[in-house]
């Protein structure tokens, strides 16, 4: 890949990324209130987000096979218990991750 193309690339991704950032606050602007169902979508949806990339990193986990899904299941309450514990989103998941790639490193 060329120079210029490299940097028209980045000058692409650097502009949509600008605009997409940018248009809420030109269709909303200060003056407006915004919609209800904005609201309600952006209270709902890191929810939602959280439930699919569980569903995702769940679905091939299978129960009949070696190691019957058991690091998933440990790292997954590792995951649940330090965030009731802790309420830290990011500690939880990277304490699961490690959990998780300890296991199916060292011990399965």
């Amino acid at each position: 890949m060329s120079d210029i193309h490299s940097v028209a690339v980045i000058a692409v991704v650097a502009i949509v990324t600008m605009l997409l950032r940018f248009i809420p606050f030109a269709v909303f602007g200060r003056d407006k209130k915004t919609p209800e169902y904005i609201t309600y979508i952006s209270s709902v949806l890191p929810y939602a987000i959280m439930g699919m990339l569980v569903v995702y990193c769940l679905k091939d986990v299978s129960i009949t096979a070696t190691p019957h899904g058991i690091p998933e299941l440990v790292a997954g309450a590792t995951v649940v218990g330090l965030h009731l514990w802790k309420g830290n989103t990011l500690v939880s998941i990277v304490a699961g991750t490690v959990v998780y790639m300890l296991l199916i490193q060292c011990v399965f």
